[in-house]
Parts: structure tokens; C-alpha cells; sequence
């Protein structure tokens, strides 16, 4: 019964077309920096060194804007070590090449203000519970948290680990969540391994557990021991900003559904992570599930987690790395099949594991999601349950269309209740009034300025009426200000598609289809509905001609 239902769910998504573009999506990527995986490959350390890992990383920002991402989830906190200077723990060595040494710049400042200029949200994805194999603890010296902290960290089959059940181990992270949120304008922080370590059963805590377990069954206060830490951080970080998304990323089953088994490796039972309590509760504002699996692994428990969502977002974690021939050499259908899947039942978006994979288009998978999925850009989903009014609607409007084609507008500022950061999001359409609620029409998701220079890439591209919103750092909008609008002079658009639809006209005999330069390219007989499927993509003016041999310029065609 449960292969059935599945088969069953798999075939219904599978002949259903790519679902339309939404305007609220989460589109993340893990950005590894453990090892310079996805980044840096460059090494700091002198200025042409620092240069090149700046570069790099701002190609690797412009390929994801180009696809349109909006989250990155960057590697702050490896092992026991950090991308920026911190007070806590030393410089990563991945940085540049050298444990400790520090880069000659702040890498964590940098990658926020370049994704800021990008319309991108940063999380600071911090790996929590684990400090470092035996090798790394060793290469830390005196720096380590196993040589400043040893009585609250446990070795567990050759790796170190804060140890989840002292006390202590929850206000030294809170002390590392509480730097990098009051000193960074970071948009959220995404906890990582925020549970015990694989076959945790035999996790050496017995000393600790005889000290604080307080009679609890030993699983159960295992289990509390993590929601304790997930709770404090929460806590702490929103005291700072509360418009900082706390998130994690937890094993991506649960535990066994109704609708098929976890076969002995979920979240609850064997790393003791409640992650849907956290959800629930409203210790977490979004979730991102490691759904690393194929088929009947992966669609009951994404059914699961939506369904014990508590109305917070969860972002599927998809294991695109297994599509490479030196992994699982998964076929590209499988992810395919998993978006399109998420999007039906409605979750928040998907996020991929690893960026590397994502941007090397393993399988084609980059050439799908620009192509089929990510055709336009999306916004993050508003924290409503924080905060839910929208600051005011900007006022003053001024746009002028120059001769050069460019089209430059301003606005007047906005303030917010909060007293947060406001940002601007611009729309632009060819039809009057512009549909802010329209994907489609998305033209800006995050300007800090109140004026804009718009230049299309090619001139049939150039939009006709543009709106401007005000968002706050939770992601309340405001009502749209309308920067021009529709005048009786105004050249209708006369197209849907490669459908032609023309007023009716009397006397009317002839219609012709000219270029942006006059040139006529297509003559027919008038009727009030033909095809311009032939057409190729552009801007077009449409005349139509009387039996006088009278010419009227009756409108637009843009494709």
C-alpha cells in the first residue's frame, strides 16, 4: 500500500507541467568553505591573494544572481574555527592555507555586502556540535576549544564534539551566535549538526548524564539537552535583531511516517533531534531539512515535514551532489522530480547541497533550474509571526525615459515601525496598472537607494510602467507608488504570446508588423485575432491600413 501511494503521487507530479513562477521562494545554496570546497580555491593572505579570493567569490555571486538564487547559506564556523576575526575562535585555515593566520580582511563582512548589492540574503551556516577530527584539533594548538574547554568536550571515535548535555557547551555557543548577530548585518544564522554525532547511542556522556540528567530516560534527556541549546539561541539572537532567521538543517527524516519507514536513520530517535517541536514551538524560523534521498526515501517525508510544518517555512535540502559519476551518479530526473514535487505540495523553496555542484551544471542541473524553474527572480517569505505590519509607501515619484534608452526614477524614503533597515523592491510590466503580485514583473527584490537607473538589455526588453514597493527586514511589504502611469497617447500592447489581438476597425484591410527601425517585416490581411508565431523575439509596432490606403499606428507587439 505504501509503494503504491507513492507510485501513485510520483506519476500525478511527474505529467504535470513546470507550475508557474512564485513570488515568494527560498533558493538557497550551501556554500562550503570547509577545505576551500566551494570556497575560497584562492588563498589570502597578501593584497593579490586577497584580490583573487574577492573576485572568486563575487563570480560565483554573480553566476547564483544569474540564476536566481536569494539565499546563500555560507560556512562561518568549520571546525572549532571561523571566516572572520572573532574574539572566541582563530582564523580557518581553508583561508589561506595556514590555521590562524589571519587573511588581511573580514571575509564574513565582505560576502554580506557583495550578496546585499545582489538582492541575496546571508545566513551564517555555523557547524555546532562538532569541533574537529584529531588532526584538526591538532593543527588548532592552544587555539582549540578541546585545549581552552576540555571539561565540556568528548573524543568519539577520532572526533571531537561539544558535549550536548553540559551546560556549558549552551553558553559557549550562545556566545558565538551572539558575536557574529550583534556584530554583522548577517539575514539569518543557520545551525548546523546541531545533534548528537551518527550511532549516539554509545556517545561517551555517562558522567555528564549521572551529573544533570535529573532521572530522565537517557534518550529523552538527550533530546532536551539539543532543544535546550536550540531554544537559547533563539532566544539570544532575536534579543539582539529579531529580524535574523534562525534556522537549521536536520536529518531529513523525522522519524518513521505512516506512509513508509525511516529504515533506521531519522532525526528523533538516532541523533535525538526534535526539529518539529522546534517548529512547533517557535524556537525555529525556518527549517532546512537534509533530504538527501531518492524516491520513496524522500517524498513521504517531505509530505511529513509539510504537514507538521508549524506554519513556518521548510526548505527540502536536495542532495545534488549524488548526481555527480563520483557519488551516486544519480540521474538528473531525480532532482527535477523533487522540485517540482516540493512546489506542488507546497513547500517554501529548495536549497542544494553543494554550491560547487550546483555551479559546475552537474547533470545540466544549473541549465534546468534557470531554464524550467528559476526563470525569474523570487523574494524570501515575510516573518510575519515577528513582525507583520509593512513600513509606509514611498511618495513622490519622478520617472523620466532619456533618449540614450535609459529610464531613471526616484522616490521619496519610507520608515518602518520596527526602526530596521528599508529596502526597495521595483516592478516594471507592459500593462497598466503593474501587478506587484505577479512574479513576472519583478525587476529589483532589494535596493538600499531611493533612485534607480533602469537601461533594458535590449530595447524590445524596455518595460513601459514601473511601481516601487518598501520592505522591511522582515519582509513585510508595503502598497505599491506608482511611478508613471497610463495616458490616452499611451501605444497599447496588442499581443498575448503569439496571439495578435487588434481592435475592430472600420473599413480596416491590411495590417503590417514593422521593426524598431521601420522596417516592414510582415504584411497580412487584417482580421481581429491572428498569429505572430513566427515572429522572433523583439519589439514591434503594428499598423493598420484602410481600403483609402490610410495607416493608423495602432499599437505594440513584444516577444
Amino acid at each position: 500500500m505504501r509503494t503504491s501511494f507513492i507510485t501513485l503521487l510520483l506519476v500525478i507530479f511527474c505529467i504535470l507541467p513546470v507550475s508557474a513562477q512564485p513570488k515568494h521562494e527560498i533558493r538557497a545554496t550551501w556554500l562550503t568553505t570547509l577545505g576551500g570546497m566551494d570556497w575560497p580555491r584562492a588563498k589570502a593572505g597578501n593584497e593579490r591573494g586577497i584580490q583573487r579570493q574577492k573576485k572568486e567569490l563575487c563570480d560565483i555571486l554573480d553566476r547564483l544572481k544569474a540564476a536566481n538564487i536569494n539565499t546563500i547559506l555560507l560556512q562561518t564556523r568549520l571546525r572549532g574555527d571561523m571566516i572572520y576575526p572573532s574574539d572566541i575562535e582563530t582564523f580557518a585555515e581553508s583561508l589561506t592555507g595556514h590555521t590562524g593566520r589571519n587573511p588581511g580582511y573580514d571575509p564574513l563582512a565582505f560576502a554580506i555586502e557583495e550578496c546585499h548589492k545582489r538582492g541575496m540574503e546571508l545566513h551564517a551556516w555555523i557547524v555546532t556540535i562538532p569541533v574537529g577530527n584529531t588532526r584538526q584539533v591538532q593543527l588548532l594548538g592552544r587555539n582549540s576549544v578541546v585545549q581552552k574547554n576540555r571539561k565540556f568536550c568528548k573524543l568519539y571515535k577520532g572526533n571531537w564534539y561539544l558535549d550536548p548535555g553540559n551546560p556549558e557547551t549552551k553558553e559557549y555557543l550562545s556566545c558565538i551566535v551572539k558575536e557574529i548577530a550583534s556584530r554583522y548585518d548577517v539575514d539569518g544564522i543557520h545551525l548546523d549538526y546541531i545533534r548528537y554525532p551518527e550511532q549516539a547511542e554509545h556517545f561517551p556522556d555517562k558522567d555528564t548524564y549521572r551529573q544533570y540528567g535529573k532521572g530522565k530516560d537517557l534518550k529523552q534527556w538527550r533530546r532536551d539537552n539539543i532543544t535546550e541549546i536550540v531554544r537559547r539561541l533563539y532566544t539570544d539572537i532575536k534579543a539582539i535583531k529579531p529580524w535574523i532567521k534562525v534556522s537549521s538543517s536536520p536529518v531529513g527524516k523525522y522519524r518513521d511516517t505512516n506512509r513508509y519507514p525511516s529504515r533506521g536513520w531519522n532525526a528523533y530517535h538516532i541523533v535525538y533531534q526534535d526539529a518539529q517541536k522546534w517548529l512547533k514551538e517557535g524556537i525555529h524560523d525556518m527549517l532546512f531539512p537534509m533530504m538527501y534521498f531518492q524516491k520513496n526515501n524522500f517524498y513521504p517525508f517531505a509530505l511529513d515535514w509539510k504537514e507538521n510544518c508549524g506554519n513556518r517555512p521548510v526548505i527540502p535540502g536536495l542532495g545534488i551532489y549524488f548526481l555527480s559519476p563520483d557519488e551516486q551518479d544519480w540521474a538528473l530526473d531525480e532532482i527535477v522530480r523533487q522540485v517540482h514535487f516540493t512546489r506542488q505540495i507546497k513547500l517554501d523553496g529548495q536549497a542544494y547541497f553543494r554550491n560547487r555542484f550546483l555551479l559546475d551544471n552537474t547533470k545540466g542541473i544549473l541549465d534546468e533550474l534557470q531554464e524550467n524553474f528559476y526563470t525569474k527572480p523570487a523574494l524570501v517569505p515575510p516573518m510575519t509571526w515577528m513582525d507583520s505590519i509593512p513600513p509606509s509607501v514611498p511618495t513622490l515619484p519622478s520617472l523620466h525615459f532619456l533618449s540614450d534608452g535609459t529610464t531613471h526614477m526616484s522616490w521619496q524614503t519610507s520608515t518602518d515601525n520596527s526602526g530596521s533597515e528599508v529596502v526597495y523592491r521595483l516592478y516594471a510590466s507592459d500593462t497598466y496598472p503593474v501587478d506587484i503580485t505577479n512574479a513576472e514583473n519583478l525587476l529589483e527584490t532589494r535596493l538600499a537607494c531611493t533612485e534607480y537607473q533602469y537601461i533594458p538589455s535590449m530595447p524590445w526588453h524596455r518595460k513601459r510602467y514601473f511601481a516601487v514597493t518598501a520592505a522591511d527586514r522582515f519582509g513585510n511589504e508595503s502598497a505599491p507608488l506608482e511611478l508613471n502611469t497610463a495616458l490616452e497617447t499611451d501605444l497599447p500592447l496588442l499581443n498575448n504570446g503569439d496571439n495578435l489581438n487588434l481592435p475592430e476597425t472600420e473599413g480596416a484591410t491590411i495590417v503590417k508588423i514593422l521593426t524598431t527601425t521601420g522596417e516592414e517585416i510582415i504584411r497580412m490581411n487584417y482580421a481581429r485575432r491572428l498569429s505572430v508565431a513566427s515572429l522572433p523575439s523583439g519589439f514591434y509596432t503594428v499598423y493598420i491600413e484602410n481600403r483609402t490606403g490610410t495607416q493608423t499606428l495602432t499599437g505594440t507587439i513584444i516577444k
